[in-house]
């Protein structure tokens, strides 16, 4: 029996609200109707839309779009965990990025979450011992999206990374939810040292366009760093790090940055 919209919206309300949008920009534009159909309005599940979007994106050539799918349906079968992350993703676009006017939107067109989502694919392989092909997807995200997030690193979940381009995510390096970074951004090592050699980006963190944090060090909760930043030393919580290198000029910022979204700070109180 299919399911109600009632129903639908008290058991999924985000995916309720992206098939209502859905279903309006199909009848505004009529030429994206049988696109749109295809990507969302046919699927039941947010997680049966998306591996069908993202293997389309990831399929062809090397590997069969239809194989793709079945491992991405895999993955989110496997780790319940996936879909709750991609709806916090999601919701983090819809709330933080002030471009994003819809879910649909985000869902539809924006390549910071197509390669976040991708990525919990290639880290759920890695996982499960299956590195090739989590590097395979990893190689394939990089050249359709320009990110590269290595499969072995952890990330957390309400993550927004915003316009994408450029961003680069090292093997050993964690972020913790709700942090926010914008195209460029760099969490990367400082030579050929093996090891837990990546940046710790703790929960509630702006990461501005550009900034580059090299080594294992730490970006303490709720702290920002400023665009085109060189960050080699541990920030602590709350505090702000502009310059190259980076130094310290504001420990009272906003208490949820990467939500604000707010890049301005106050020099005066370095």
């Amino acid at each position: 029996m299919a399911i109600t919209r009632e129903k639908l919206v008290s058991v999924d309300p985000l995916w309720a609200q992206l098939r209502a949008e859905a279903e309006t920009m199909a009848v505004e534009e009529p030429a994206l109707a049988g696109f749109i159909h295809g990507t969302i309005l046919k699927h039941d599940r947010l997680e049966s839309a998306l591996s069908y979007l993202l293997a389309r994106k990831l399929g062809g050539g090397d590997i069969d779009p239809l194989l793709a799918r079945e491992t991405f349906e895999e993955a989110l079968a496997g780790d319940p965990g996936i879909g709750e992350s991609i709806r916090a993703d999601l919701s983090a676009v819809f709330e933080r990025d002030p471009a994003c006017h819809s879910y649909v939107e985000a869902f539809l067109y924006y390549k910071g979450f197509h390669a976040l989502e991708c990525y919990r694919i290639g880290h759920w392989l890695w996982g499960k011992g299956r590195h090739a092909l989590a590097l395979f997807f990893q190689s394939r995200i990089s050249e359709l999206f320009a990110v590269d997030i290595h499969p072995a690193a952890r990330l957390g979940r309400g993550i927004m990374i915003d316009h994408a381009t450029g961003v680069v995510i090292g093997e050993t390096a964690v972020v913790e939810d709700d942090v926010s970074m914008l195209h460029g951004v760099t969490l990367g090592g400082t030579g050929k040292g093996s090891g837990d050699r990546h940046p710790k980006i703790r929960r509630g963190v702006l990461l501005s366009m550009g900034a580059k944090i090299l080594g294992n060090i730490e970006i303490g909760e709720y702290s920002r760093v400023g665009a085109g930043s060189v960050v080699l030393k541990s920030v602590p919580a709350g505090c702000t790090a502009v310059g190259i290198p980076a130094k310290l000029v504001n420990c009272t910022g906003p208490e949820r940055p990467s939500q604000e979204m707010n890049h301005f700070f106050d020099d005066d109180t370095g």
